[in-house]
């Protein structure tokens, strides 16, 4: 092997040790029991059932996505039609020990 070619070996071979992996459990990603809009919904549905957005972003990309977020969780439309609702990650409080 060419000296160039055992170099590039090796940097590729180092790559992959230096990515990390997040993972957030199920449980930490907001109140189960909230209620979020449905697949489908239409964006006057949604604004009657929760209200103003707290932040609207408009539509980007084709077909154009525009998203609301709301306190606990986003919105994605398409369309004016909803394609899909997340939770926001809420963060647990320590517990504090004895």
């Amino acid at each position: 092997m060419t000296r160039p070619g055992l170099l590039l070996t090796c940097l590729l071979l180092a790559l992959p040790a230096a990515a990390e992996t997040i993972e957030i459990p199920v449980g930490d990603q907001g109140h189960p029991g909230l209620s979020l809009p449905a697949r489908g919904e239409s964006q006057r549905a949604v604004l009657e059932r929760f209200g103003l957005p707290a932040q609207e972003h408009p539509a980007v990309g084709k077909p154009p996505i525009s998203r609301w977020d709301y306190r606990e969780f986003s919105v994605y439309f398409e369309s004016g039609q909803v394609v899909d609702s997340v939770r926001h990650h809420q963060p647990r409080t320590p517990r504090e020990y004895k």
